[in-house]
């Protein structure tokens, strides 16, 4: 007697063709039940800053390295990293101070012009670092997972680093041109961080835009030449100001709100003591705390909205 077999009845293409695809809604909701998340998003701003903490150790550990590495190749080593801004320094003397007569009515040239050297220099190169610090660091970023702002900020603190190797040079400088220590002196700690902020920010803007366009590394040389120009590095805007009665007072404003100029001058009030503050723009400390927070804070704010992008394409 033979048992009858129940099987169910085969699926057929149309029952399968019928069936409704899972939708988006469904699909999120199955990840969320198993605990999946969506790779390379960008987390929330708070996530965000707390991963980026998280990684300080690397940010310090990984600005460090690549100073040593700067210069490992030449025969003076870590001592170009003074050298190299007071050769800077001495060709602008020959040519501003000595053939265009800049230095005529500035007191202590010497301190002045070396002061703003030093503290262009710290600006120019965190920006030029952190116009490729994305698209320089191609098989970092697609190798490791990590707050990708740690580059940028890691290429400011190697900037911060070398200056502080240049301001050793700076203080002897200023003592052996009769500049006496002051307690004004202090003042520089927070025009450094305010700068320090500053640039950062400017680095991070640079950073995405780089990692979009890395043809943009081709021409900041000529944009940072052209804002060092108007700066006052080899020059004194009060003077220009004052000697030139017939120029728009929107052009002595401009020239005075620079970024660049205000922490430069900030710097020789903080060093030179004949360098008064009523060479210095009006609300001076509050036009430097607003640069540093509109280009820290938005600089950040900008870079993070393409954290997803970086190392992709």
């Amino acid at each position: 007697m033979s048992q009858a077999l129940h099987t169910p009845p085969a699926t057929t293409r149309a029952d399968t063709a019928t069936a409704p695809p899972p939708t988006q809604r469904d699909l999120a909701a199955l990840a969320a039940r198993h605990g999946l998340t969506v790779s390379g998003a960008r987390p929330t701003l708070p996530q965000y800053l707390r991963r980026l903490w998280d990684r300080r150790h690397f940010i310090g550990a990984f600005s460090t390295a690549k100073l040593t590495a700067q210069y490992s190749q030449a025969r003076l080593g870590q001592v170009w990293q003074v050298m190299t801004p007071l050769l800077n320094a001495a060709v602008y003397y020959f040519v501003f101070g000595v053939l265009l007569q800049t230095k005529r009515g500035v007191p202590d040239y010497v301190p002045f012009l070396v002061t703003g050297v030093f503290i262009w220099t710290f600006t120019q190169s965190s920006i030029l670092a952190g116009t490729r610090a994305i698209s320089g660091n191609l098989g970092l970023v697609r190798a490791l997972h990590f707050p990708r702002a740690s580059l940028p900020i890691s290429f400011c603190l190697q900037q911060l680093q070398q200056l502080l190797f240049s301001m050793a040079a700076l203080l002897v400088i200023l003592l052996a041109f009769g500049v006496p220590p002051a307690l004004s002196w202090v003042l520089a700690i927070p025009a450094l961080v305010l700068q320090f902020t500053f640039n950062a920010g400017v680095s991070m803007i640079m950073a995405r835009v780089g990692a979009k366009t890395p043809d943009i590394a081709q021409l900041m040389p000529f944009v940072l030449r052209t804002w060092m120009y108007v700066s006052g590095v080899m020059w004194s805007i009060d003077h220009l100001i004052a000697r030139h009665d017939s120029l728009p007072s929107w052009i002595g404003t401009v020239l005075q709100a620079n970024p660049a100029a205000l922490y430069i001058d900030l710097m020789r009030f903080a060093l030179i003591d004949s360098f008064h503050a009523s060479q210095l723009p009006p609300h001076v400390w509050a036009l430097a705390t607003g640069w540093a927070l509109l280009a820290g804070v938005g600089g950040f704010i900008y870079f993070w909205k393409a954290e997803e992008t970086y190392g992709r394409g």
